[in-house]
């Protein structure tokens, strides 16, 4: 039970690195305050553009992948879990920004990425397919998250497996709530749009 606990208070504190919060700040912006407000890569790519955004999504995979490697060694399948959730909520709400982040897709993939890469690669291309006629990119990560969550529940992995990956889907389809709406109306942000400052 202890080295549970230790692995998810690790996992929350690399998820919640803020990293598209200081690329911007490296470049006297605060992400936080135009868009849609969050911390991830889309948000990055509408404020600080294209290289900015590939660094912030490749770290934000990274820490979860980390989270989850050094959840699973030191723990196990329940330490892989719990390091990996705890991953995907610290990136969605960080205590170092009052609990306002991103909204934990890149770091989630990252987390499956672990056990599951051609989950992930078989989600990013559904969310591909998404986006292409639509640019909406929050269609396209949910779109990715639901094609992992299907194809996990197939091939019946252990139980710890199967309710992080629930946990980490319930997680990116709640911070994605205001984008669904929107969704539904027609009135979300398209690809290539660009952040327009915060009210």
């Amino acid at each position: 039970m202890a080295e549970l606990v230790i692995v998810a208070m690790l996992g929350y504190l690399l998820g919640s690195i803020p990293v598209g919060f200081l690329m911007g700040k490296l470049q006297g912006i605060d992400v936080r305050r135009y868009g849609s407000g969050a911390t991830g890569g889309t948000n990055v790519l509408r404020t600080l553009g294209p290289w900015a955004a590939l660094f912030t999504v490749l770290c934000d995979i990274g820490k979860g992948l980390l989270a989850a490697y050094l959840g699973q060694r030191w723990a196990g399948d329940w330490g892989f879990a719990a390091a990996g959730l705890m991953a995907s909520l610290g990136h969605s709400y960080p205590v170092w920004l009052r609990f306002r982040g991103g909204k934990s897709v890149a770091t989630s993939g990252g987390v499956m990425l672990l056990h599951y890469p051609l989950a992930v690669l078989i989600g990013i291309a559904a969310g591909a397919l998404a986006v292409a006629p639509t640019r909406w990119v929050s269609l396209g990560s949910l779109t990715a998250t639901l094609a992992v969550v299907v194809q996990i529940f197939l091939i019946s992995p252990p139980l710890p497996h199967r309710l992080l990956v629930v946990g980490l889907a319930v997680v990116i389809y709640v911070r994605h709530w205001e984008n669904m709406k929107r969704i539904a109306a027609g009135t979300e942000n398209r690809l290539g749009a660009k952040a327009r400052p915060r009210t």
